[in-house]
Order: structure tokens, then C-alpha cells, then sequence
């Protein structure tokens, strides 16, 4: 686990621009949260609060489950790569099921891609579901999202 974490920060850090600028403000549409034996579906959106943070909510649902998520997301451009950006950060989800309620720890890192002419943003992250109570860990946890940008 230690051993992929660094490969994956090294990796990120070889490719990273500092001066990592959003190409939008703020887009929705439908997010996956999809890992070992689960599949969450719904509605997804992402607000730029600075050029290069975000804060990503989604409202999921499974069979008998709903997850609220709530990510902070810190952008980098990957240089020669227009539109394409990483991302890192974390945040949590609050699962809803047959009358109770568990917390789950959601750290993210992955890439997000805008097309300069089409008003769409696809974006794929690894986020290990790391649950707290009676939920077990997830490390084999991931996102999609695929959103249309309003401005």
C-alpha cells in the first residue's frame, strides 16, 4: 500500500505544473462510485472555490444504500497535455442503510479531462473507501464522473 501511494506521488509530481489553472467553474451530472461488489449511480456535481481547489458532492445510490460524498480536490495541470488535469485531496461519505448510518474516510487522487470544445469534463479517481464503525476498507475503490460544464 505504502509502496503504491509513493508511486503514484511520484508520478503526479513529475507531471505537475504549479501554475494549474481551471478551464470552468462549475459543472453536473452523474457520478459512479464503483469497487468490489458495489456499484453507486447519481447525480454529481463540482464548484471551483479557487483556480486550482474544488469541492465535488454527489448524492449515489445502490440496492437499500445511499451515499452522500463530499470531496476537497487540489488541481494541477499536466504539462503537454491540454485539458488534462490530476488531482488530489479527500473528504468523506455518510452511507444510509435499513435504518442506520455509517462514516466513511475518502481520500482521492486521479485525472480529469475538458475538451476546449465540447462542455463536457470526464474525470477517473482511485478513492479507497476507508470505513469507520462497522463498514469495512475498500483500497480497490474508484470514481468516475462524467458532468456538463454550466460556466
Amino acid at each position: 500500500m505504502k509502496k503504491l501511494t509513493l508511486v503514484i506521488a511520484f508520478f503526479a509530481m513529475g507531471f505537475m505544473s504549479i501554475n494549474a489553472q481551471s478551464n470552468y467553474n462549475t459543472a453536473v451530472g452523474l457520478g459512479l462510485d464503483f469497487g468490489s461488489g458495489f456499484t453507486f449511480v447519481g447525480p454529481s456535481a463540482k464548484f471551483f472555490i479557487a483556480p486550482e481547489s474544488a469541492i465535488e458532492g454527489e448524492i449515489l445510490f445502490e440496492s437499500g444504500v445511499t451515499a452522500l460524498t463530499g470531496l476537497y480536490e487540489y488541481h494541477g495541470s499536466i504539462e503537454g497535455a491540454e485539458g488534462l488535469n490530476w488531482f488530489a485531496g479527500g473528504g468523506a461519505s455518510i452511507l444510509f442503510f435499513s435504518g442506520d448510518t455509517e462514516l466513511a474516510l475518502r481520500p482521492t487522487v486521479g485525472l480529469e479531462y475538458k475538451n476546449a470544445t465540447v462542455p463536457l469534463v470526464f474525470s477517473f479517481d482511485w478513492r479507497p473507501f476507508l470505513g469507520l464503525g462497522d463498514l469495512t476498507t475498500e483500497v480497490g475503490a474508484f470514481g468516475l464522473g462524467i458532468r456538463y460544464v454550466i460556466n
